[in-house]
This record gives structure tokens, C-alpha cells and sequence, in this order.
């Protein structure tokens, strides 16, 4: 600081020096009288005044010029009150020495208060520097003393004197070098006196003081300089203030140069708005430069033409001069907005010098900060700049934009190619990452596999073992105490049990099997696939314990014990999964509490299970619970339960089969099957397609074969070579090759399904037959046709025992079997008896266990028309498959009542009536029903007239809901017509 105090001493001294030495020669030139036009004027004086003053800017220059850029940005114009035409220098400093003006958060929010009174006193300073008190403070302060502006000078009037006064529109006179550079120089720096020649050491004259230089960058461009471009460097600026100096050399008298630096002149509104008094101090360095209030806005607006300021342009002069004590930051916008609009080429821009001040008083564009959209809300015309700018391929319009576009296109190839190889890279990566998951995956899954597999392995070794346990001791068994758990799962396949609608309620439909505690050595444990309520516990408490007083027809003889010998136990796995459709066993699987609870149940007891359609959980539970299986191995009975696996044990136990051909998997296969049994059995007019995964009648389509035109034709070959011969292949090979012809057209046209309910269209179910395999059978010829069932119960000690059978009841044109009439009536019971024990025997020795049903077909032959039947006390028509949605909206206490008020029960003096077996407590949609009458018309009639007056109480006229009801009714009613005409042949006969 010393130094620079020192410094500014000097530079004061030089400044009153030069003052002083102009003013001494502006008195001599003013006396110079020329007499006549030929003499000269004699100026050495004034050349050995300018020679000194030459001296000492050489002296001075370079210390002058590191004291101006790195101090003070500039200095005050000495400028004469008296003078009207004024003209302001044209300030152009380094970009580097600009100091940052702005008035920061940091600088000004939280101030001392010696911090502000020494704000304050700079601000007092620099808006009135010629105060004679400020001018000592600038003094001292700053080391700058500023020259004594009371002295004035007058002038000889009417005296002819070398004119060096400015005049506003002349042309001027200036060395080229300083033409180019577009310098400015004040007016009133060229009225300084003119020293004596006499001196030698002059100071340098003011009007080299006032000169300013702009320093180019090193890392600038030509495109960064934009409106300042013609500055000049560093280096020249001490020549070009010779050059000045040396200006004012007058050679002849007669010819005085006009010194006149054409300048736009400002306007009247910014003129009016400029000081009068000397011009503004710049301020220090950023080190010592007070803050600085926000700068007075006016409205000074310019343009931006093809993307140049036009520094002669009077607008952009007044906005300049406007705010020339923070000119560092607003150049640095405008140099930014002007490369903007040069690269853009964008043609015209107005700048608004209000939002260009605000936005720099914000802070958004210090140190390089602010957006494009910073920059353009300067602008009064935004929204078209930003328009044009938005247009494809502008920015390689403007400056620059074929190297743009070439550093864009060799970018956006090296993207390309960087982008390409490294999808490359992270596609392998993802393959290698792909392949060592799905090679652990895979390597897991074995183990599990491998893992299940052992303990699957284990629990058939463990069924095999308490299978032989159960085969040795059964006769034990069958007559001790002994406790049966109750599965009724229904083993299907997956697809199958997610194709069934309420498969919780299919499978409790077998609750029958509560009854077997009719046999006072039998505990039974149900394990029941919904939760029961109270209601439906109470009630079945209640109809078991009629057992003794159905017996002995006195209601006292009710046993208390028989509640305490069965037990319904619900999986709480069936809360977890209960839209998944699993079977009983596999929820008893997943269920470990109930495990415990069965565990607890059968602890010292005998017991064994019993399931429904074997499956591989069966196994899992008997294993986990220590019990043998009543039943086959789950393979064994997926084999032999198709209606393929069905054929080959009725072949095989010489019981006759309807004509037909099973293990169909090809469509080739179907049709020369179909084709050969039709040339064979000509007189059979309907053959059906069974498939042999499915139940019931899901699985069942049918063709008639009378819609084939050459049928007759076929008959009369038939006839012509009688029974005997029709067997050789050579009488039925033009029959044969006409029907191959036209079985694929006669499937395809007139084949039907009974249930559209899993398969819509004959394309869908042959689909499926295909896959699955399936049967072709002959429908029996006549139109008297009854379908049995028989329930066996085939011992593990080879013993085989026929427990009920009862004749079928149909839909109406379906196969669907909803009830059953009991006993049958269809068949000798003799004959019945012995085809049951013929195929008990086949599934022994297939190891087929445990309960089965048959399913067998009877018809009248065509000759003889005969049908015996076994002589009975007691007829039942039972059905467990009822359905009907009004019934959810009846609670069972009701439904009872209502059924009490018909008269709808069971008469236990009688042992005759009614009995209902229900299903659920949640939805109760579907129940059971059983009707015994001494003859089966009687139970026939009973069970319609219960269905009729159910259906008449819960139904509304514009209610009638959903229900197989009326359909059962309609088939009770032919099958009491048959029975009827069956009679009245009887006593014909």
C-alpha cells in the first residue's frame, strides 16, 4: 500500500504539471497574431512543451499504466464549466482489470456499521469528487490529487489564434492508428496551458492521462471481443499516446488542425440525466472498493443487429454512460448476449437495460453463471429470439457454425460409437450375468428337485411299507376300535381345479362319510375343505344322533357319545390360499397346526386314512402323521382312472365293454379308428369321444352318424353278406375307404359337445383329446338306456365288498349325473354282484385299495326286451349336487322352518322322508337331499315335490335365480313314466 500511495503522489503531481504547462501554452498560442497570409508562426515553444511532456510520459508510462489496471479503472475528466459542447471519453479498460461491481448477498446483507460509514464516505466521495474537502480525502485516501479547476482562462476576443478547441461535427484529424482504434478523447483535456520552452523535465499532458485501452485476453477470440473488437492491445498504448501528443504539433500558423473526435452525441434524456460537475471517479480494486448500491434504472433500450452492438448507436451510448460505475459486469453480459445472438444468427434483438440491471443486481451471472433463458429475458423480443432459436439447424446459421456442426456430427459419431460399444459391453455383461444366474437357478432348482424327488422317494417307500403293515393286520383292524380320517380331496390336475367353480364345496359334498360312526368301534375325523358355522355343526350333531332312534323308533334312545366321535376339523391354510383351488390334502399339507391337532387326536389309537382322487400330498400327510393310506399310489390311480385305464380292467376282468377303441393321441389315429368301428357297427347310429383326464360329463362329445348320405348303401352291402362275412377285410373295404373319406368332413360338421362349460367348440375339446388322449365308444342302440353306480370297497387283504348302487339321474339331454335312485333297478342283482366282484379282483391285483366306483351302462335288447329286478323294502333317491342361488339368501333356521311347514322331514316311527346334507355356512348355494319311500316311485315323486316346493318358496317371479331344479324334476318325471309303462307291461304280461 505504501507503494501505491507513493505512486499516486506522483501521477498527482504530474497532472497539475501538465495542468499548468497547457495552460501557460494555451496563453501564448491565444497571443500569436498572424498580420498576413504569407508569414508563419514560430513554434518552438510549444514544441519544446510538448517535448518535455513526451519525456515524462516515457518516464512514467509503464508505472502509470500498472497503477491503472491493477488500481484505479479510471480517472477524472477535467472539464470546463463554461463550456456547453461537452465530450465524454470513451472508457474502454481490460477485461481483467473490470472489477465485479455488483452488490453481493455477502457484502451488504449482515454488515458492521464501520462497514457502512465507510460505504457511505466512498459513495460520498466518488458522487462529488470536486468538492474541495473530498478532493483532500481523495488525496489521502486514494493518493490522487486531483488538478485546481477554479483557475479559468479567458480568450482575446476577435483575435486570430490556432483553434484547439473541439468542434462537434468536424472531421478529425488523428493518426491512423488511433482512427482504428476508436479512441475518444475529452474535449477539455486539450485546454491546458502550454508550458514554457524553457523547462526540460515537463509531466505528461493531460490529454495523454485521459486516454483508455482496452487489454485483449489471452484465451479471447475474435468473436469474443465482439462490439469492443477494435480495441487495442496493451502493448500499444504508449505509442498511440505519442501518437496523440505529437498531434498537437502546429507546423504553419495558417493551417490549424481541428482536434475533433467524432462521438455520438447523447441524447437529451441522458443528458439531462449526467452530472455537471467533474466526471465520476472509478473506483479501486475489488480489495478495497466499497459496495455499491443498486444503480438508478432508466430506460436506455438498443439493439443487437446481426449480432453487433453498434458502439456509435445513441441508445447504447446513454446506457453506457448511464452506468459506467458498474460497467465491468454488464460488458460481461453483453459481450455473452452478443456471442449468443452471433451464434444463433439471430438478425435483430432489443435489449432492455432495465432487466439487463436487474438480472445483473440478482447475482445470476457471476462467475460465468445464467442460462440461455437468463440471457433472453433480458430481451424485449424473447419470445421471437427464442422462437427463431428453436428452429432445427439455426445454431449452425450463425458464427461458427460450420465448425459447430462438424465438432456435433464427429461428437455425435464418437457418441455413436462409444454408445454402440458400450451396449455391446453391457450386452455381454447382462449375457454373462443372465447365464450365471440361470446356471444357479438351475443348479438350485436340481437340488430341490433332487430334494423332493429323495423325499417323495421316502414317502412311497414309507406308503409301501405301512400298505403291507395294513394289508397284514386289516382283519384286526376291521373289527377293533379304530379311528378314520376323513380326506375328500379331489386329486385333479391343476389345470382341471382352476377351471371348477366352487371347488371347496365339490369336495364337501362328501360329508356323507360322516356316517360311518353308525359303527360304535369308529372315531371319524373330517377334515373339512370350508369353516362350518355353529348352525351346520349343531345340525349335524343332531342327525347323527338319530342313529339309535331311527334303529329302534323310540327317540330316547338317542346315545350321547355319538357327538364325541367324530370331529370336523378345517386347514388354516385355507385362509392363506383361498382363491388357489387346492385340494384337502394339500392344505392339510401346508397346515401344521391342524397336523398337531390330529396328531393329538389319534395318539395310542389305530387309525388309517382315507381320500377321495388319490394325490402325491396324500402321501406327504400320512407320512408326516405316521398313518397308513387306504387307497391306491397316486401314479397307479392316474393310470387306471382315465376311461382308457377303465376299458382295459373291465377287458380284463371279462366283463363286456361297449364297442370302441381307447389310447387315441393322433388325429390320423381317430379318424381310422373312427372310420373302422363305424364299418364294423353299422347298426350303432351315435358313437362318443371321451377323454381320459376328465369327469362327469366335461370330457364327452357325440356324433351322429345318420347325417352320412351313403349309409343306406352301406346297410344294404351289410345284408347282402350277412354277419358272417361282413368280418373279412376284403367285404368291408369299399365301406371302409368311403367312410375314411368322410369322417374328417362328418367331425368337423356334426360333432357336439354334452357340456360347453371348459371346452366351447368341438376345434377347443379336440385339442385337448389329442393331448390328453382319449376313447372311442360305440352309445348303446336302443332307447331304453339306465346308468348305475357302484360303490366297492376293496380290502388290502384282497376282499372286495359292494356297499351301495343306485341308478343315475341325467339333465335333460346331458350326461351329467346329479342324483341317484337306490337300489338299482336297471340289472339282475346277481349279475350286478358278480361284475363287481370280477372288477374288484382286476384292481387288487393292480393294487388298486380302498374305495371305488363304477360307473355302468344297461340297455334292453332289441330281441327280448326283459329286465329283472332285485326284490328291496326300502327305496332312496339321493342327490349331493343340488344347486340353487336364491338359497344364499335364506338362513338355514329358516329354511327349516319353512321346510317344517310343508311338511318336508324325515319320519323316524316310519323311517321314511326327507334328509338334507349341507355344505357350507358362507355362500349355502348347494346342498344334499335324500328321500326313502317303501317303492321307488313313491321316493321318486317325493324327491320332485321337494324340489318344486323349495324352488316356489325362495324364488320370485322375477327372481328364479340359477338352479339345476327344474332340469332334475323334468328327468324324475320320465323316469316315473318308464317305470309306469314298465308296470303296465308287467300286468299285460
Amino acid at each position: 500500500m505504501a507503494d501505491t500511495v507513493q505512486t499516486g503522489d506522483e501521477v498527482g503531481r504530474i497532472l497539475v504539471q501538465v495542468q499548468n504547462d497547457l495552460s501557460q501554452l494555451k496563453k501564448s498560442l491565444s497571443r500569436v497574431i498572424i498580420s498576413e497570409p504569407g508569414e508563419t508562426l514560430d513554434i518552438q515553444v510549444l514544441d519544446a512543451a510538448i517535448s518535455r511532456t513526451e519525456i515524462g510520459i516515457k518516464k512514467h508510462a509503464e508505472e502509470y499504466l500498472k497503477t491503472v489496471n491493477k488500481q484505479v479503472s479510471t480517472l477524472p475528466i477535467i472539464e470546463d464549466n463554461k463550456k456547453k459542447t461537452r465530450k465524454i471519453a470513451k472508457w474502454q479498460p481490460s477485461p481483467e482489470s473490470i472489477p465485479n461491481l455488483l452488490p453481493r448477498k455477502y457484502m451488504i446483507v449482515g454488515a458492521s456499521p464501520g462497514e457502512k460509514h465507510k460505504a457511505a464516505f466512498a459513495m460520498r466521495l466518488l458522487y462529488n469528487p470536486s468538492h474541495p474537502k473530498n478532493r483532500e480525502l481523495i488525496h489521502q485516501n486514494y493518493g490522487i490529487q486531483l488538478p485546481d479547476l477554479q483557475k479559468k482562462t479567458g480568450s482575446n476576443v476577435g483575435a486570430k489564434k490556432v483553434d484547439t478547441s473541439p468542434k462537434v461535427g468536424s472531421s478529425a484529424v488523428v493518426p491512423a492508428e488511433v482512427r482504428n482504434n476508436n479512441l475518444h478523447l475529452c474535449p477539455n483535456d486539450m485546454k491546458a496551458d502550454i508550458a514554457s520552452p524553457e523547462k526540460q523535465d515537463p509531466p505528461p499532458s493531460a490529454a495523454d492521462l485521459c486516454l483508455q485501452t482496452f487489454v485483449k485476453p489471452k484465451d479471447s477470440s475474435p468473436s469474443k471481443i465482439g462490439m469492443f473488437e477494435r480495441a487495442g492491445k496493451r502493448q500499444t498504448d504508449v505509442n498511440q499516446s505519442k501518437d496523440i501528443v505529437q498531434a498537437h504539433r502546429i507546423s504553419h500558423l495558417h493551417r490549424p488542425p481541428t482536434w475533433t473526435i467524432t462521438t455520438p452525441p447523447p441524447t437529451a434524456a441522458s443528458d439531462s440525466k449526467l452530472p455537471q460537475g467533474p466526471a465520476r471517479l472509478s473506483p479501486l480494486s475489488p480489495q478495497c472498493a466499497p459496495a455499491l448500491p443498486p444503480v438508478p434504472i432508466s430506460k436506455h433500450c438498443f439493439s443487437i443487429v446481426d449480432g453487433r452492438i453498434d458502439p456509435c448507436c445513441t441508445e447504447f451510448c446513454a446506457f453506457k454512460k448511464q452506468y459506467c460505475l458498474c460497467w465491468g459486469p454488464l460488458m460481461e453480459a453483453l459481450w455473452r448476449l452478443e456471442q449468443l445472438m452471433q451464434e444463433y444468427a439471430v438478425p435483430h434483438a432489443r435489449v432492455c437495460d432495465q432487466r439487463l440491471v436487474a438480472l445483473m443486481q440478482t447475482g445470476e451471472l457471476d462467475w460465468g453463471g445464467g442460462g440461455v433463458g437468463h440471457l433472453l429475458s433480458v430481451l424485449e423480443n424473447q419470445e421471437e429470439v427464442w422462437e427463431l432459436m428453436q428452429r432445427p439447424g439455426q445454431r449452425y446459421r450463425g458464427e461458427g457454425g460450420r465448425q459447430a456442426a462438424a465438432e456435433r456430427i464427429q461428437a455425435s459419431w464418437r457418441c455413436h460409437q462409444a454408445r454402440t460399444a458400450y451396449l455391446r459391453q453391457q450386452r455381454r455383461k447382462w449375457a454373462a450375468e443372465t447365464i450365471a444366474i440361470s446356471w444357479l437357478l438351475h443348479a438350485q432348482v436340481g437340488r430341490v428337485r433332487k430334494s423332493l424327488q429323495a423325499t417323495r422317494l421316502r414317502q412311497l417307500e414309507n406308503y409301501r411299507s405301512m400298505a403291507e403293515y395294513l394289508a397284514d393286520n386289516w382283519k384286526h383292524l376291521s373289527t377293533s376300535r379304530r379311528t378314520i380320517i376323513h380326506v375328500p380331496s379331489l386329486g385333479y390336475s391343476e389345470q382341471q381345479r382352476r377351471s371348477l367353480t366352487g371347488f371347496d364345496i365339490l369336495q364337501n359334498t362328501q360329508m356323507g362319510r360322516l356316517c360311518d360312526i353308525r359303527d360304535e368301534n369308529i372315531e371319524v375325523i373330517y377334515v373339512c375343505p370350508v369353516r362350518l358355522g355353529e348352525d351346520l355343526l349343531h345340525y349335524y350333531t343332531q342327525l347323527l344322533g338319530l342313529q339309535g332312534a331311527v334303529e329302534t323308533g323310540d327317540l330316547s334312545a338317542v346315545p350321547a357319545s355319538s357327538a364325541k366321535r367324530f370331529t370336523i376339523l378345517t386347514p388354516e391354510a385355507y385362509e392363506h390360499f383361498p382363491n388357489h383351488n387346492m385340494c384337502v390334502s394339500t392344505l392339510l399339507k401346508y397346515s401344521p397346526r391342524t397336523l398337531r391337532r390330529i396328531k393329538d387326536l389319534i395318539q395310542g389309537k389305530h387309525a388309517y386314512i382315507v381320500s377321495g382322487v388319490p394325490h402325491m400330498d396324500d402321501l406327504a400327510v400320512a407320512d408326516e402323521l405316521g398313518v397308513p393310506v387306504l387307497g391306491p399310489e397316486p401314479a397307479v390311480a392316474q393310470l387306471y382312472g382315465t376311461k382308457s385305464g377303465a376299458r382295459r380292467i373291465f377287458t380284463s376282468a371279462g366283463v363286456s365293454v361297449p364297442p370302441g377303441h381307447g389310447d387315441i393321441y393322433t388325429l390320423q389315429q381317430l379318424y381310422e379308428c373312427l372310420a373302422q368301428l363305424m364299418t364294423d357297427h353299422l347298426e350303432v347310429q351315435r358313437w362318443l369321444f371321451k377323454m381320459d383326464g376328465e369327469f362327469g360329463s366335461r370330457g364327452t362329445a357325440y356324433c351322429d352318424v345318420s347325417h352320412l348320405s351313403f349309409r343306406s348303401w352301406a346297410l344294404q352291402k351289410y345284408r347282402r353278406h350277412g354277419p358272417q362275412l361282413w368280418r373279412m377285410a376284403w367285404a368291408q373295404e369299399p365301406v371302409l375307404i368311403k367312410f375314411q373319406e368322410e369322417v374328417p368332413a362328418l367331425l368337423a360338421s356334426h360333432a357336439k359337445l354334452f357340456n360347453t362349460s371348459c371346452y366351447p367348440s368341438w376345434i377347443s375339446f379336440l385339442e385337448h383329446f389329442l393331448k390328453e388322449g382319449g376313447t372311442v365308444e360305440a352309445y348303446p342302440p336302443s332307447d331304453s338306456v339306465t346308468c348305475l353306480t357302484v360303490d366297492l370297497l376293496v380290502e388290502p387283504g384282497g376282499e372286495v365288498h359292494m356297499l351301495s348302487c343306485g341308478d343315475q339321474l341325467h339333465e335333460p339331454g346331458s350326461m351329467q349325473v346329479v342324483g341317484c335312485s337306490m337300489p338299482q333297478t336297471s340289472i339282475c342283482q346277481h349279475t350286478l354282484h358278480s361284475i363287481c366282484m370280477r372288477v374288484g379282483q382286476a384292481c387288487h391285483q393292480r393294487h388298486i385299495l380302498g374305495h371305488l366306483s363304477l360307473d355302468l351302462v344297461t340297455f334292453l335288447e332289441l330281441g327280448t326286451l326283459e329286465q329283472q329286478l332285485s326284490v328291496t323294502s326300502r327305496f332312496a333317491v339321493m342327490s349331493s349336487k343340488l344347486f340353487h342361488t336364491n338359497l344364499s339368501m335364506v338362513h338355514y333356521s329358516v329354511f327349516f322352518q319353512m321346510c317344517k311347514a310343508h311338511r318336508i322331514g324325515f319320519d323316524i316311527k316310519e323311517r321314511q322322508g326327507s334328509v338334507f346334507a349341507l355344505h357350507d355356512s358362507t355362500e349355502r348355494k348347494s346342498l344334499g337331499l335324500v328321500t326313502i319311500s317303501p317303492d321307488l316311485k313313491g321316493a321318486l315323486l317325493t324327491f320332485a315335490h321337494n324340489l318344486s316346493i323349495i324352488h316356489q318358496e325362495i324364488s320370485a317371479p322375477n327372481l328364479q335365480g340359477k338352479t339345476n331344479f327344474k332340469k332334475l324334476i323334468k328327468n324324475i318325471e320320465e323316469v316315473v313314466g318308464v317305470t309306469i309303462q314298465n308296470a303296465e307291461i308287467e300286468k299285460s304280461a
